[in-house]
């Protein structure tokens, strides 16, 4: 496993089939691998409102929360709405629009770039198979680490099956050959993600299903800090001043919403 953190492959997620997706709110949308296997995206269920099963990870949230490739902002504007603090991330320009659109604070950034409160998010969210972002599920969840509080929260979800695949994949909406580049993605069912956390000290707190969709609940050991989430945390309040988005506060509290 890669000891420093992979691209992002932000490139991918700007081109044309997915902002085309995102502004139909509806597939067909695919992450296709190079031996042609394809990963149906579920766009509708993206661009749609919470669902139960989105709720049940929302509630579990503890003070600010960063939605780490927030797409068209479900998650986001849900937690707006309830008077939580949030902030989503996302490359894509068609997704950050999107989730401003409907009332969710979000920035156009990579989970790789600095980040506005390093260090001191209460949870983050790694749903809808973000898990995958830089096709290396151990570099993705060191860096989480670095950006949440000492003690912060990780809600994340699992590929619905056993699986623990790093591979190539592009998108592609079934139009026929297209030119969308190839980035790495990752898929972990439930026990490659256990062993993933467990192997960069995180600690599974909580584990549940909902409408087929498994998560994990994982909270970052209080005494873990490493050398960059130091420099980070140092370096905090210059990025949230020049990077928060107006609407929000860069005095991040770590209680309450």
């Amino acid at each position: 496993m890669s000891t420093t953190l992979p691209p992002a492959g932000p490139a991918a997620w700007t081109t044309d089939p997915y902002a085309r997706a995102l502004s139909r709110g509806r597939g067909p949308l695919f992450l296709r691998r190079k031996d042609g296997w394809l990963l149906p995206l579920d766009v509708e269920r993206w661009c749609a409102e919470a669902d139960a099963a989105d709720l049940s990870a929302l509630r579990r949230s503890e003070g600010p929360v960063i939605d780490i490739g927030c797409g068209p902002g479900r998650l986001v504007a849900a937690l707006a709405a309830r008077g939580h603090r949030a902030l989503g991330i996302d490359v894509s320009e068609a997704a950050i629009g999107r989730t401003q659109r409907i009332g969710g604070p979000a920035l156009r950034r990579s989970v790789f770039e600095p980040l506005p409160g390093e260090g001191r998010w209460g949870t983050a969210l790694l749903i809808d198979g973000n898990i995958g972002i830089g096709g290396d599920p151990q570099a993705l969840l060191r860096r989480v680490g670095a950006v949440l509080a000492p003690g912060g929260l990780l809600i994340t979800e699992a590929a619905p099956h056993e699986v623990d695949e790093q591979v190539q994949v592009r998108l592609d909406d079934g139009r026929g050959p297209a030119g969308a580049p190839h980035f790495l993605w990752a898929r972990a069912g439930v026990s490659a993600l256990l062993r993933y956390a467990r192997s960069e000290d995180w600690e599974p707190v909580d584990q549940w299903e909902a409408d087929g969709r498994p998560f994990l609940a994982l909270r970052r050991a209080r005494t873990v800090r490493t050398t960059s989430q130091s420099a980070d945390t140092a370096n905090s309040a210059a990025v949230i001043s020049s990077q928060f988005p107006r609407n929000l506060s860069g005095d991040i509290p770590l209680a309450g919403s």
